[in-house]
């Protein structure tokens, strides 16, 4: 059971029926070859989408997109109904997208303390001793105690994990309201034990749900597919080849989930590919 998030931890979201994000024929490509072409995909408001595939189907390019550190060569991206047309850092007022990378990307020469609470501290509108607290709920909610003034280099890999993810709940609470933030997690499994990995794919549901907010989520981990999604999307050389509920997933005989599943070398995907 994973613990449960302090209220002042999370945001207080605007509801909306709208969809959270919309790709409409949306095409990456660098030069000649193409990473993503013209895929469309809507997401709902506090749902939870996996995204699945083998390595190199462009699955980390969604989220990059979704996160604005990247442009689609063509195609548009929506989100909460505003198309997407320049990099985050060039947006004035950029949605709240909250991105945590398969590595954790902590700041080495940064405590704990500072990598959490870092855009807090930042814009320097709390008073330093409500960044702490909110620092140490955050940290409490992904089960960390005490490490506020370790280093990274002082923790496990699957510590770092964890506090990359509190990094991902803080919240400023002087900032106007807004919509429900968009969470974006790319692997946030790999690597770890079962036990670590059954607590972040419990986070990941009760982050959405707490913060009424939409995730997708990028895993090659069955149980990640199983335990976080509510809807999952197959993803092969740039284009989806299934969505459905994780439940249709677990019985479909769509060949590219079958193969997805079993792990066979032999179905549609190449195994040049996989």
């Amino acid at each position: 059971m994973a613990p449960a998030l302090p209220p002042s931890a999370v945001i207080d979201p605007v509801p909306s029926t709208e969809p959270v994000a919309e790709m409409e024929r949306l095409t990456m490509r660098w030069g000649e070859r193409f990473v993503l072409e013209e895929v469309d995909l809507v997401l709902s408001p506090d749902e939870r989408l996996v995204v699945v595939g083998p390595s190199g189907a462009g699955k980390s390019t969604i989220l990059r997109i979704m996160a604005g550190l990247q442009l689609p060569s063509s195609g548009t991206l929506r989100l909460h109904g505003s198309e997407q047309r320049y990099l985050r850092l060039d947006q004035r007022h950029p949605p709240d997208v909250r991105l945590v990378f398969q590595n954790p990307a902590l700041l080495g020469s940064l405590t704990v303390q500072e990598n959490v609470g870092f855009l807090l501290y930042r814009h320097g509108r709390l008073r330093p001793a409500e960044i702490r607290e909110r620092v140490r709920q955050c940290l409490e909610a992904v089960g960390l105690y005490g490490i506020e003034d370790m280093l990274p280099g002082e923790l496990s890999g699957g510590m770092q994990k964890r506090v990359s993810f509190a990094r991902a709940l803080i919240d400023d609470p002087t900032k106007p309201p807004g919509r429900a933030p968009l969470l974006l997690f790319d692997e946030p499994t790999a690597g770890l034990d079962p036990v670590a990995c059954t607590r972040i794919e419990d986070l990941i549901v009760k982050t959405t749900e707490v913060a009424k907010g939409s995730a997708v989520v990028v895993s090659h981990v069955r149980s990640t597919i199983d335990r976080a999604a509510d809807r999952v999307a197959l993803l092969y050389d740039g284009r989806f080849r299934w969505m459905g509920r994780v439940e249709e997933f677990r019985r479909s005989d769509n060949p590219f989930v079958e193969q997805f599943r079993s792990g066979s070398l032999n179905g549609p995907m190449q195994p040049a590919e996989l």
